[in-house]
């Protein structure tokens, strides 16, 4: 398949195909084999890619809603038509199992429909100004218009979704868009280029740029890009932050997310299930993937053997044997990382119930108790495939514990108590609380964004398109209502 030929690929300087004046090598995190080389773009090609977002910005902005709307369609249904090629592609690049990034395929797929229908219903509205006797008369016309346009700089975890969560709103909005995949994993991002391009949309409208990361300042900096959309590390987004203080920056990071099993749930197997799986998939390379399980006393003698038995029956190795569920970590430096951390939080009293070994860059399933609250596997977000269980007294103790945290990005709280699930809404410090699942779920229409360390602003598609864009009013006087 051509996906895995290495071949170099070209990147994409406003909407055209072009080699790079180096290339980056991309490597299959589960054995290290080269998987393809890509075009690494030179200064003048970051230069003229940001010119032309530049230049046609006003044009793009002026393009007709229908225009957008079909070219995303469009996006959309080529998208599905080529989607067993480009799940391929996914767990080539970056190690998922087949099965999860099939699914990433057609969330990208939905993003892009969602997308083509938010293009052509997204607007502004009239207010009427004769609620005060000064504005007799007055009518106020308020539009969303782009801020400019929009630097996305995509995370490793999800190379294709989490780059269209950051396309398909530019483009619906009408901001032309410079994309920034991760170093490790720009062979979906630049597939989408190829998608993109058989579009009519403006050239200028989107650039792939696999530029490195020590690279990326000149992106940051430009004021030609006034909008950043980060998806990232939360080191690496309050430093993007510090870089272009006057932008408007968004921001995904990251997090240590908490599932909570309540006194009043009573399908364990359910919740172990489910618990096992989401802290798992991705190799646990997910913001939302379960890292804490707080689990009430009242059941945490039963709940603790069936978590640790659904974690034991998930099945590893190559991911792209379709039967696989937990694959590798996207290299072996990060795996070596997890296995430290385990190791250090072994060193001062966490006992190992599961797991807890690496092969390569493959980490063991894990599972962790009696954690000290300052190890790095409970107070840092681990994202590998490790789960930390503690005990609570209670539906507050439970709430306290999750809170006990820098991020809040989401919760699963595993209730059917309906006071209960209210309280978890107003108790938990989070973007997002799931009442009776895990806190990995995540719908790709509906507001997604953390308080606290996990981030500023928020994706979800049309969260995203108000946040690409800004209120302009006109008033207009001598009008009778």
């Amino acid at each position: 398949m051509d996906a895995f030929t290495p071949q170099p690929r070209p990147c994409w300087v406003a909407g055209r195909p072009e080699q790079g004046e180096q290339a980056l090598e991309v490597l299959h995190p589960f054995d290290g084999t080269e998987v393809a080389s890509v075009a690494v773009p030179g200064r003048d090609q970051v230069e003229r890619a940001i010119a032309a977002a530049a230049s046609v910005a006003k044009e793009f902005r002026r393009t007709p809603a229908h225009v957008r709307a079909e070219a995303l369609l469009q996006v959309s249904k080529t998208l599905a038509e080529r989607a067993e090629e480009i799940a391929e592609t996914i767990t080539a690049e970056n190690g998922k199992p087949l099965k999860w990034a099939e699914i990433e395929v057609q969330r990208a797929v939905n993003t892009f429909r969602f997308a083509a229908e938010e293009a052509r219903r997204f607007t502004g509205g009239l207010q009427r100004l004769d609620t005060e006797a000064g504005g007799v008369g007055r009518m106020a016309i308020v539009r969303h218009v782009p801020r400019g346009p929009v630097l996305a700089v995509a995370p490793f975890n999800f190379p294709l979704n989490l780059v269209a969560h950051k396309v398909a709103p530019a483009l619906a909005v009408g901001a032309p868009v410079i994309v920034k995949p991760a170093s490790a994993t720009p062979l979906s991002a630049l597939l989408l280029g190829e998608i993109l391009a058989e579009t009519d949309l403006l050239e200028g409208a989107f650039s792939i740029l696999p530029v490195r990361g020590k690279d990326m300042d000149a992106l940051v900096k430009d004021e030609r890009l006034p909008v950043i959309s980060f998806t990232g590390s939360t080191k690496v987004g309050w430093s993007l932050m510090e870089a272009a203080p006057r932008k408007h920056v968004v921001m995904e990071l990251g997090s240590n997310a908490a599932a909570i099993v309540c006194p009043d749930w009573t399908d364990l197997d359910h919740a172990a299930q489910r618990i096992a799986t989401f802290g798992n998939y991705q190799a646990g390379q997910s913001c939302i993937a379960v890292q804490r399980v707080i689990v009430d006393r009242s059941h945490a003698d039963e709940f603790v053997p069936k978590l640790v038995e659904a974690v034991a029956a998930l099945k590893t190795g190559d991911p792209h044997d379709p039967e696989v569920e937990v694959g590798p970590l996207i290299d072996e430096d990060n795996a070596r990382r997890v296995e430290e951390w385990v190791n250090m939080a072994t060193d001062v009293g966490a006992r190992v119930l599961l797991g807890g070994k690496r092969t390569g860059a493959t980490v063991e399933p894990t599972v962790l108790a009696d954690v000290p609250k300052t190890a790095k596997v409970w107070t840092e977000e681990i994202f590998g495939p490790v789960l930390v269980v503690s005990v609570a007294d209670g539906v507050q103790d439970a709430f306290a514990q999750a809170n006990d945290s820098k991020y809040g990005l989401q919760a699963g709280v595993f209730t059917r108590d309906v006071q209960v699930a209210f309280e978890a809404a107003a108790e938990l410090e989070v973007g997002g609380v799931i009442i009776g699942d895990v806190p990995s779920y995540r719908a790709d229409q509906m507001p997604y964004g953390g308080v606290k360390g996990s981030g500023t602003g928020r994706e979800g598609v049309r969260s995203a398109m108000e946040d690409f864009t800004e209120e302009r009013v006109t008033v207009l006087t001598g009008i009778q209502i």
